[in-house]
């Protein structure tokens, strides 16, 4: 994966690339990222020439299964974001059940998905945290209160951790350094006997603190 000196590299799969030439432009304005390819399909020879760290697809569902294993396949070592129109919880499930590390509706702030593609790169997951709350609604329909397990500057870090920050994004919300922001989350997934950044963002929407 790309260091903390090292821009993230992302490749873009979008039909149509109108759209897919904004989304270039919009992440590239960002010095943490660098976009190595677009392409309006699965386009295996390009992108085991881009080795990107990210791939971000525009996912039609029909095609989803199919496209992941072609991406997986000519990119094994890139991480995968599926951006999507639909907001039901069950599609985002399929596609996570599919193989991706983060799905996002498209409808997302230019924040939200510049957050999800930096979490993905750094090697966590990322969903979308309106889909995510729809989830456990349904799974869930009462409230489950929050306990006191964690200290007012946990209960900071998991709420921004459910909207899909990363440590270093974190460590700059709240004037901290990354190496406090990981020795906070380890000891929430220690508390929590949490192993994956999603089971902290589903305690916090849950708890209701996100």
């Amino acid at each position: 994966m790309s260091t903390p000196t090292t821009p993230l590299r992302v490749f873009i799969i979008e039909k149509q690339l109108l759209f897919g030439t904004a989304i270039a432009q919009i992440l590239s304005s960002d010095p943490a990222i660098s976009v190595v390819g677009l392409a309006a399909d699965r386009d295996s020879a390009l992108l085991a020439k881009s080795r990107p760290d990210v791939i971000v697809i525009d996912i039609d569902t029909d095609e989803l299964d199919a496209t992941v294993d072609v991406v997986r396949a000519a990119s094994p070592e890139s991480r995968i974001c599926l951006l999507s129109m639909y907001s039901q919880p069950e599609v985002m499930q399929r596609c996570l059940s599919a193989g991706a590390d983060g799905y996002i509706v498209k409808d997302s702030s230019l924040q939200e998905l510049l957050a999800a593609i930096k979490a993905i790169g750094e090697g966590n997951s990322y969903v979308d945290p309106r889909v995510a709350a729809a989830l456990l609604r349904r799974r869930a329909p009462t409230h489950v209160p929050y306990t006191s397990q964690l200290s007012p500057r946990e209960t900071d870090i998991i709420r921004l951790i459910a909207q899909g920050l990363s440590n270093r994004d974190i460590g700059r919300r709240l004037v901290l350094s990354e190496k406090t922001v990981k020795n906070h989350v380890s000891r929430i997934f220690s508390k929590l006997h949490f192993t994956a950044r999603s089971q902290a963002a589903v305690h916090a929407i849950r708890s209701g603190l996100a």
